[in-house]
């Protein structure tokens, strides 16, 4: 079972969770993509819920998706691929307090010094880089990629050169995501 994880303000419903149900339902590989709390300690809860829940679980994090990502992973033990994660969100999202929008229906929330704390409790000083692949783009608006590359670098790791924190044009490396979680594609009958 894939699990993909969205980021801060995100949903179940955001494009690249889209282009992965796709995919995923394509090649008959079981995929979700929950819609999380934006309180840290629920997000975390519902994951571990949907972990214990299913058998060989693979997950897919993006941005604050993927900081959670690296918490959960290690905690399970988990091959795991980082799209643009957020290494230090409870920096990046300290400038977020207060409102803060939900871009699934342009609602918003309180974003909080609590929830800044929640974020620091979920931090993975030192990261078993075997259950990682990064996937980073040099022309992410919102993150520096460099801080990715400097915590995972002995990963398995693609670099591409632009994009934006959205990660541009993700279709071209769903294979490349299948090969690094040992996902077959079924053969034709």
């Amino acid at each position: 079972m894939i699990i993909y994880i969205h980021g801060f303000g995100g949903s179940g419903e955001g494009s690249k969770a889209k282009l992965f149900r796709t995919y995923f339902k394509d090649i008959d590989e079981g995929f979700i993509a929950p819609s999380l709390s934006y309180v840290p300690e629920l997000a975390i809860k519902t994951l571990e819920e949907l972990i214990q829940s299913y058998d060989d679980v693979k997950l897919i994090g993006s941005s604050l998706g993927g900081f959670y990502t690296i918490y959960l992973a290690h905690k399970y033990n988990l091959q795991a691929v980082l799209l643009n994660p957020s290494i230090y969100p409870y920096k990046t999202l300290s400038k977020m307090l207060g409102k803060a929008p939900n871009f699934y229906d342009e609602s918003s929330y309180e974003w909080t010094e609590t929830h800044i704390s929640m974020l620091k409790s979920y931090e993975v000083e030192k990261v078993k880089k075997s259950l990682f692949m990064l996937m980073v783009q040099t022309g992410d608006e919102l993150l520096d990629y460099k801080e990715a590359v400097d915590k995972l670098q002995d990963s398995r790791m693609i670099i591409d050169k632009g994009g934006s924190h959205g990660f541009d044009d993700i279709e071209r490396h769903f294979e490349a995501i299948c090969r690094y979680l040992d996902i077959s594609k079924p053969k034709e009958q």
